[in-house]
């Protein structure tokens, strides 16, 4: 596997990361606004693994199928952390650092990448930056609820 693959199957598996953590988060939290909030985050991040994916299937290789020991590790910790006091807060504050740590890897990535793959990322980037700003204003107060 080429090292162009190779990053772009790193940032599937941390943008699984995020997917994921809001899929299970959605089904934790009891706020309808939250549970839709958390289920288009997840919706978003489905598009760009699949936008991701397409590029690695193009190289002739397989995109990756799982996430990062480091994803399932924060949702283990939000889950633990929730059950001693508001799980909505512990989920938007696990997921805000989930985001930064998707923004700061296709960050890394678009200053290193090649042109084809420079190309992707920066149309994806937007999208990532949307999200982590969504997130980010709703774990500081910036915004309320289904903003």
């Amino acid at each position: 596997m080429n090292q162009k693959v190779t990053h772009l199957n790193e940032l599937i598996e941390i943008t699984r990361d995020g997917q994921h953590f809001y899929q299970h988060a959605l089904e934790v939290v009891k706020d309808v606004e939250l549970q839709h909030l958390f289920r288009d985050m997840a919706q978003s991040k489905t598009h760009i693994i699949q936008a991701l994916s397409v590029k690695v299937a193009a190289n002739q290789e397989q995109p990756a199928q799982g996430g990062t020991a480091t994803g399932k590790l924060r949702e283990v910790y939000a889950d633990i952390k929730a059950r001693l006091g508001n799980a909505d807060a512990v989920y938007i504050d696990q997921l805000d650092q989930t985001e930064e740590r998707i923004l700061a890897a296709f960050e890394d990535a678009l200053s290193t990448a090649e042109p084809d793959v420079r190309a992707l990322l920066a149309i994806e980037l937007p999208k990532i930056r949307a999200c982590h700003e969504r997130i980010h204003k709703l774990n500081h107060g910036g915004a309320k609820r289904g903003d």
